[in-house]
């Protein structure tokens, strides 16, 4: 078997086998690149005002708590407490409410997970750790070996001697352009 042969198995079977990681990776990049801000991409919050009647700290109760969660459209939370005698926040399920107890105005704060979205995230972050961190290595070294037989697929003027060679050119001065604009500039 010739190295042009070999060297084509390698390149089709590895991006075969890896394609699911290259989505993956993609896609969770994509997102963390343009992530708001105010947090995690993979988690959608939504807040609104809300009004209740003013209360004092002697009268919330589980019954005053049952009202205030049915304004809201919820039926169940983890649990309250009242940081000073004016405020009053609840830990929800999905999220909470803070609210002054003077005023009776809050805040509603629902917070829910994206999906897809958290699990790629998951992945991409390497929460799982051990026998992921091997194969995240793995296919680290794999989109490498991907890269560098890809180069030499081609023969002729499509290939790494001329217009592949312009392209490769391209492919590594942008980054270069990129550290001398922000990493190297005074």
């Amino acid at each position: 078997m010739n190295w042009r042969k070999l060297n084509r198995i390698l390149h089709r079977d590895l991006g075969y086998i890896f394609f699911g990681m290259t989505i993956i990776y993609s896609v969770s990049g994509v997102v963390l690149n343009h992530r708001s801000p105010s947090g995690d991409p993979s988690v959608v919050t939504t807040s609104f005002d809300i009004s209740v009647e003013p209360a004092t700290a002697e009268k919330i109760d589980k019954a005053y708590i049952a009202r205030l969660l049915e304004r809201v459209g919820e039926d169940n939370y983890k649990n309250y407490y009242s940081p000073s005698a004016t405020s009053l926040i609840i830990y929800l399920d999905r999220g909470h409410i803070s609210l002054d107890l003077n005023t009776g105005l809050g805040r509603y704060t629902s917070i829910r997970k994206r999906p897809v979205l958290t699990e790629f995230n998951f992945l991409h972050y390497n929460k799982p750790k051990r026998l992921w961190t091997l194969f995240s290595d793995i296919f680290a070294v794999s989109l490498g070996i991907i890269a560098l037989t890809g180069l030499f697929i081609l023969k002729g003027k499509n290939g790494i001697k001329r217009r592949g060679a312009i392209l490769v050119s391209l492919g590594v001065t942008i980054p270069l352009v990129f550290l001398v604009l922000y990493l190297w500039t005074i």
